[in-house]
């Protein structure tokens, strides 16, 4: 079977919508950043209050892309090898095998990830960065595409461990799910009096509307996609500033620009160009760079968010022409 063409693959990609829709409603931002995610080879972070479908969203994306998923529920006494697998000894034949983790997987959700020490939230350090991890010194490939969409509760913070700065710049983006508007929240029980069951997708009609195929050739296509000067020294100039804020004591590294590059340039050819254009780094600056610039004490008292700098940072930016 011949792979599938760059428009066929944007296609897919954009059924993809509709297709969650029947499960998860009022949530097309984060399903968008996930496709993105997918499209960059970057993982997200999944911020939101208990209960507003962040374990049925990823669950679902991975119903509709066909492709496996894992859950693993981080806690205080999770070890390592409980996500990266461990070697067993087989007496049968005297020797030792290695036995996967769930981190095998293509999409892992790792719930609540603050809520496991730092020694383990370091092991996937490694599954992050380099779609592997190492055993007993033996790097082990991870399966095509991985991503990894990690959730954190924002108000609950008795017995977690804030992810420190290096780990949270491995994660391209930070997406919020808010809380639904009072119509989305309707939309959402009038489903759930008719017997909808979020267990059983299949039986609730999600189908598979793409697969690996359709990522590697919309990522081949990505990578083809163009980027002006002009909008590269905008995105220099956008983290440049992050760096010079008074509200802000750590601003975006060189890393965060280039995952900047790479989210403008994913979304740019989502929504059916060859070239990126400003308003594709102003759409995914926010959820790319929000996690990766630190309030000062003092502006976090005086109610400053990291989006709101974000936001400052933007409008005062000059736009390239």
């Amino acid at each position: 079977m011949s792979a599938p063409s760059a428009d066929s693959a944007r296609s897919a990609l954009e059924a993809l919508r509709q297709e969650i829709s029947k499960a998860v409603v009022g949530q097309d931002a984060a399903v968008t950043g996930l496709v993105v995610a997918l499209l960059c080879r970057g993982h997200v972070l999944l911020e939101g209050v208990p209960g507003v479908a962040k374990t049925l969203l990823v669950r679902t994306l991975a119903t509709a892309l066909e492709l496996g998923t894992k859950r693993v529920q981080f806690t205080p006494d999770l070890m390592p090898s409980d996500v990266t697998g461990s070697l067993v000894y087989d007496s049968r034949t005297a020797e030792f095998s290695f036995q996967p983790g769930p981190v095998f997987t293509n999409l892992l959700l790792a719930d609540e990830i603050n809520r496991t020490p730092p020694k383990t939230q370091a092991a996937l350090l490694e599954a992050l960065e380099e779609h592997q991890v190492s055993v007993d010194g033996t790097p082990r490939a991870l399966p095509e595409p991985f991503l990894v969409a990690a959730t954190q509760n924002p108000v609950e913070y008795e017995g977690t461990y804030p992810l420190p700065e290096a780990q949270l710049d491995r994660f391209l983006l930070k997406l919020n799910i808010p809380l639904p508007s009072r119509d989305t929240e309707i939309d959402v029980l009038t489903r759930h009096a008719a017997g909808f069951n979020p267990r059983d997708l299949p039986g609730m009609g999600i189908r598979a509307v793409a697969g690996p195929a359709e990522i590697e050739a919309a990522r081949d296509a990505v990578a083809q996609t163009s980027v002006s000067s002009e909008v590269t020294s905008y995105i220099v100039d956008i983290c440049r500033a992050t760096r010079e804020s008074p509200s802000l004591s750590l601003g975006v590294s060189p890393r965060g620009a280039t995952a900047l590059l790479s989210t403008a340039r994913a979304w740019a050819w989502l929504t059916g160009r060859d070239y990126v254009i400003p308003d594709d780094v102003k759409a995914f600056a926010p959820p790319t760079l929000r996690h990766r610039v630190q309030l000062r004490p003092e502006a976090a008292m005086e109610g400053v968010t990291a989006d709101s700098v974000l936001n400052s940072i933007l409008a005062h930016t000059q736009v390239p022409r």
